[in-house]
């Protein structure tokens, strides 16, 4: 008869539930994990099929008894880096984001809203749009198969021990959150002048020509001046995101170094 001891189940336990807490917590913020339409059964399905593929190849994990206090506080832990891991990356389209909606509030379109089910408010259709294309280029570039081999490395960065996550790595994370704002503006700088000029040009209109209705004609002239410049810059939007994807990842690395306290 094969018996088991409370100390065996609590080691196996262990080595199962700890890194699966953290796989759980990136598959809820990272980018395309999060997508409202992959239903929650598949999330953790693929959460399970992760740490189980990870767990031989971990190390040894702590000899804390998953229900104490101690594996509770280990468990906490492991989904706060998880977090920091999956929101380090959505940082990325939040300046996406940011870009459409400053886009849009130049052409004239922040009136144009869409529902949006993952953040469930109402976003500028440019925005929406310019996720999506984002969204596409991050598949194409496997950067979810990225993001899956950098979850893999987080366990010899940060491994499960009871160390607590350095404060360092907070500090790099709010660091990251901060270029939001200067990614999203360079990223809609050049729609921005050329609208500038446009509203200048329309602006001495108005003075040499006061008769002219400029509300009933700066409007189309603006709209259809920024879908111009949009349609001209798609060629080179790939390559931004691609650049802005690289600096995302290092992001995330410093992150990671940051928070287990490595050089």
């Amino acid at each position: 008869m094969i018996t088991f001891t409370s100390s065996q189940l609590d080691l196996w336990l262990a080595t199962f539930m700890f890194p699966l807490a953290r796989v759980l917590a990136l598959l809820a913020t990272a980018p395309v994990f999060n997508n409202m339409a992959l239903p929650m059964q598949i999330r953790l399905v693929l959460g399970l099929a992760i740490s189980l593929a990870l767990t031989p190849a971990l190390p040894p994990m702590p000899a804390v008894p998953p229900g104490s206090w101690q594996g509770m506080a280990l468990l906490a832990q492991q989904m706060l880096i998880g977090i920091a891991l999956g929101f380090t990356l959505r940082l990325v389209f939040a300046a996406v984001d940011m870009a459409g909606s400053l886009m849009g509030l130049q052409m004239g379109l922040s009136f144009a809203v869409f529902y949006d089910p993952q953040s469930g408010s109402q976003t500028p259709v440019l925005s929406e749009f310019l996720g999506l294309l984002a969204l596409l280029l991050f598949l194409a570039m496997n950067g979810h198969l990225l993001a899956l081999s950098v979850l893999a490395e987080s366990f010899s960065l940060l491994p499960v021990t009871l160390t607590p996550f350095a404060a360092k790595g907070f500090t790099a994370l709010v660091a990251s959150a901060t270029t939001i704002f200067s990614i999203g503006l360079l990223l809609a700088l050049p729609l921005i002048a050329a609208l500038l000029i446009i509203n200048i040009a329309l602006g001495v209109l108005a003075r040499l020509a006061p008769q002219l209705n400029i509300f009933a004609v700066g409007f189309p002239v603006t709209l259809a001046a920024g879908f111009v410049v949009l349609f001209l810059s798609m060629p080179f939007f790939g390559a931004a995101i691609e650049r802005l994807y690289d600096g995302g990842f290092a992001s995330l690395a410093g992150v990671m170094r940051a928070g287990g306290a490595l050089p």
